[in-house]
């Protein structure tokens, strides 16, 4: 048995001093006056669930060299994540039951965390064609999303949506209405301008989500939204909620911590998609998430080779990693000058995107369950440096920074799989 002593637990949305016992790779008890062959001495450190993110890319098959199954879950679990949920941008695209089964066979053999599958919403991400949504889902798929690509069709959306609801699927969309896009590397702004570079209008998005939104009400599936950045999209995620709309949303940690007026020029650390927005639409996700409207906080870790993330923002590529910086950014940035609340970072983190993603036996601490844990240490600052990090990618514009809050050990199935130092 293994015990770990002394932590401040996150437990039933409070923070508790107390003890947890393990066995056998699960939760055996929760208290004081445990004794066990093995002992872990958490004293001044935060012990929580393994964090969950529901958006992250992995890039295997096809694009290993930005990353892999095993440097992408290992990137996680020195994150604190014990759970994520791949989206299906890979080559090639797992959209038949056999190449889902593939990949789930691949994400359960490499991964040092759960790593769990999305399917496509159409074959290939960008066709008009329907998929097999009950193979897939008997296959292992956990939700649908095109992530990358906005469905452009609106009777493919809506035909998608109906078959999705008839299998209890999650439609998880990355909103972009391609002909607003406008070939655009940063928001459509005073920045854009400066730098002279092409602008990416919201209306890319926001039209999207109010299309999507309509099409979710009538169809009664689950619909999801990736990253929304803009304060029209809260807005209107604000106005479907009242109208009783089954949609949840997410918001990434780049588009909480930094504006487009932060962009210090032409460089490709700060392309990502979507865009770092205004000011006034970084203040919008703060409230969104503090009044619930945004359910939770997911990373969309985008890993890439360093020769793509170099030179001019027009012919580098979208995406920046976050799986290594999330809590720890967010936690220096918002929780400590008091903005957050300790507790509700830990429940967009954990409690939030379990539930709403119907995972399983994740996303809390509680007898019975797998000891899926994080433990991190908020008294000791760190510097986040790329030397540190173990994903393939280190673009990020967040190296240098000095942070509190950073991944003690990370133990899955009570097993550690992170340790700093080691």
């Amino acid at each position: 048995m293994l015990l770990i002593k002394n932590g401040l637990v996150y437990l039933d949305g409070n923070l508790t001093k107390t003890d947890i016992l393990i066995d056998n790779n699960k939760i055996k008890a929760i208290g004081t006056g445990f004794e066990a062959e093995q002992v872990i001495d958490a004293e001044g450190k935060l012990v929580t669930p393994g964090l969950v993110d529901v958006h992250v890319h992995y890039r295997e098959p096809g694009q290993t060299y930005k990353e892999d199954i095993a440097t992408g879950s290992r990137a996680g679990a020195r994150g604190g994540f014990t759970t994520t949920l791949a989206m299906p941008n890979v080559i090639p695209t797992p959209d038949t039951p056999e190449l889902m089964q593939q990949m789930v066979k691949a994400n359960r053999e490499k991964g040092i965390i759960h790593v769990l599958q999305y399917a496509p919403i159409t074959a290939g991400e960008t066709s008009d064609e329907i998929l097999d949504y009950k193979g897939l889902k008997k296959a292992g798929a956990v939700a649908l999303s095109n992530d990358g690509h906005g469905v452009q069709n609106a009777r493919t959306m809506y035909l998608a949506m109906q078959k999705a609801a008839d299998n209890d699927l999650i439609v998880a969309s990355h909103c972009q209405d391609d002909s607003l896009f406008n070939h655009g590397v940063i928001n459509e702004g005073p920045k854009a301008t400066e730098l002279d570079l092409p602008g990416i209008s919201e209306l890319a998005e926001t039209t999207q989500i109010a299309r999507d939104l309509l099409l979710a009400e009538k169809t009664g599936v689950h619909y999801h939204i990736c990253h929304v950045s803009t304060r029209t999209s809260v807005d209107l995620v604000r106005m479907a909620k009242a109208r009783g709309i089954n949609v949840t949303c997410e918001a990434a940690p780049h588009h909480l911590l930094l504006s487009d007026s932060q962009i210090p020029g032409n460089d490709p650390y700060y392309k990502m998609n979507p865009p770092l927005r205004s000011r006034s639409d970084v203040d919008a996700l703060v409230e969104g998430l503090l009044d619930g409207t945004i359910d939770m906080i997911a990373t969309d870790h985008a890993p890439h080779a360093k020769k793509e993330k170099t030179g001019d923002m027009r012919d580098a590529a979208f995406g920046i990693t976050g799986s290594e910086t999330c809590f720890s950014m967010l936690y220096t940035k918002f929780v400590k000058p008091g903005i957050f609340a300790l507790e509700d970072l830990l429940d967009w983190l954990t409690i939030m995107p379990a539930e709403n993603f119907g995972l399983e036996n994740c996303g809390q601490i509680k007898p019975g369950a797998e000891a899926d844990l994080a433990i991190f240490d908020l008294d000791h600052p760190v510097t986040l440096k790329e030397s540190d990090y173990l994903s393939k990618g280190v673009n990020t514009p967040f190296t240098g920074q000095e942070v509190y809050g950073s991944t003690w050990m990370t133990l899955v199935s009570g097993q550690k799989v992170y340790e700093r130092g080691n």
